[in-house]
């Protein structure tokens, strides 16, 4: 994991969003690191769309059952995240 800061402090987001979980909190981070340690804008957004592809194939299969790698489990961890994040709030 990159140690380049997040741009939202993690703090704001539990303000801002109470439903995130550490869980929600810890996958968030480790992505967006992840996402912003690559150089180029075009790297970022395709990797950004592979790892939300990814989160989205692990819910199907983890609704069928299937058990999810650590790498799977991290994007959906992260698409859960993202999602309640972009919920409308108060």
């Amino acid at each position: 994991m990159g140690a380049r800061d997040l741009p939202v402090d993690p703090a704001r987001l539990r303000r801002q969003f109470p439903d995130l979980t550490d869980g929600d909190i810890a996958a968030f981070e480790e992505v967006t690191r992840r996402i912003l340690d690559e150089g180029k804008p075009e790297t970022r957004a395709k990797l950004t769309r592979e790892i939300v592809a990814r989160g989205r194939q692990a819910r199907e299969r983890e609704a069928a059952g299937t058990k999810l790698s650590a790498d799977e489990s991290l994007a959906a961890r992260y698409l859960a995240a993202v999602d309640k994040m972009q919920r409308r709030t108060p």
